[in-house]
């Protein structure tokens, strides 16, 4: 079986890190769209799409294909992601493209969201579209938790099927206390969470 894993996020989360180690083990399609289909679709270009490369299509897979892939949400406090992916890498608290990649308001800057304590990037909308359950989806949703990943990488080989990802953590990145305040209902839940949701 050639198995193809969709790796979504609203990124800071690890998503290039996974998409790396599923690589061994099949093709993997990194993505960033906001809200995934009822029916799974293929992203970007694929068959004809016209979106940008990180979105699904409207194109809706095949039945008979649907076996092959594997829907992966990472998630991530949103305190530790968003320094990383909502600026760019000269440390402007403006990062345009990666809000347009999101489907969110690109002209919300970081101190936007720091002045007004609100959740102007929709962190929880999206966290919510992937790990809510949705009787009408005709695919699962793993939602790994960033967080577990390192200690409980081979509960997630296991139930993908597949062999060791050897996911090593480099990561050493700080919380931001304003953003601790102004995520702290989602960081929470997010805390209790177990480290593989299948919704």
């Amino acid at each position: 079986m050639n198995k193809i894993f969709y790796v979504c996020s609203y990124g800071g989360s690890g998503s290039y890190m996974l998409c790396g180690a599923l690589n061994r083990y099949g093709k993997t399609k990194h993505i960033h769209s906001r809200k995934p289909p009822d029916n799974l679709e293929y992203i970007g270009n694929e068959k004809g799409g016209k979106v940008y490369c990180e979105w699904f299509n409207s194109i809706v897979i095949p039945e008979n294909e649907l076996e092959n892939y594997y829907v992966i949400y990472i998630y991530r406090n949103p305190s530790l992601s968003i320094p990383s992916r909502f600026t760019d890498k000269y440390g402007y608290k403006n990062h345009k493209m990666h809000l347009e990649h999101i489907q969110t308001n690109e002209q919300v800057k970081l101190d936007d969201v720091l002045s007004s304590g609100e959740d102007l990037y929709k962190i929880r909308e999206f966290y919510d579209n992937y790990i809510k359950p949705n009787k009408k989806r005709n695919y699962k949703i793993y939602c790994v938790k960033y967080e577990d990943i390192f200690d409980k990488q081979d509960e997630l080989s296991d139930l993908l099927g597949i062999g060791k990802l050897n996911i090593v953590n480099k990561s050493s990145r700080k919380d931001n206390k304003e953003l601790n305040k102004i995520y702290a209902d989602l960081i929470d839940e997010m805390n209790k969470n177990n480290f593989i949701i299948i919704s």
